[in-house]
């Protein structure tokens, strides 16, 4: 009889675990987080089509001027790019370091973009907590002697979704 108290018991209870955990309790994977920014080359003598950005690195830069490297943001040949925003700035300036050498940071040439926009933060849910969508995004060009990005265009000034490129860049 004493055991099959506690077989009752402890099936009641994991009973009760489990009918206590509600939907929002864990956060799915395929939940929409805060977007991330696409930033797709094109070939600046023939708009139409893209163009690879070769050896690029992709970083950012902070409120001191110090590097900040991405997680997910590799070094690569690409025509497209995928870098995050900051979600406690309005402003996010990244670097682009075109044609470098991984051994010699010194090599290639580089190019700062200042993008600038307003933050609204989105409930998703009580597991997921918040997520952040950017509106009037602009995006300007820090010049220097010898800029290899010949135009910047925004394609989409809110960037909600990682669907399609915000932002044209060409080179």
């Amino acid at each position: 009889m004493r055991y099959f108290k506690i077989k009752i018991f402890t099936l009641l209870a994991i009973t009760l675990v489990i009918l206590s955990c509600e939907k929002d309790d864990i956060c799915a994977e395929t939940t929409a987080t805060t977007p991330q920014l696409i930033l797709r080359f094109y070939d600046n003598d023939n708009i139409e089509e893209t163009k690879t950005a070769t050896n690029l690195l992709v970083y950012g830069v902070n409120d001191v001027n110090e590097a900040v490297f991405f997680e997910h943001v590799n070094f690569a040949t690409s025509d497209s790019v995928v870098v995050p925003l900051r979600t406690d700035s309005d402003i996010t300036r990244l670097v682009l370091h075109k044609d470098l050498d991984i051994t010699d940071f010194g090599t290639g040439n580089f190019d700062i973009i200042s993008l600038s926009y307003a933050r609204e933060d989105i409930y998703v849910s009580r597991a997921c907590g918040f997520k952040n969508i950017y509106t009037n995004l602009e995006a300007n060009l820090e010049t220097d002697s010898d800029n290899w990005i010949q135009n910047i265009e925004i394609v989409n000034t809110t960037v909600e979704n990682q669907n399609s490129a915000h932002v044209k860049i060409y080179h």
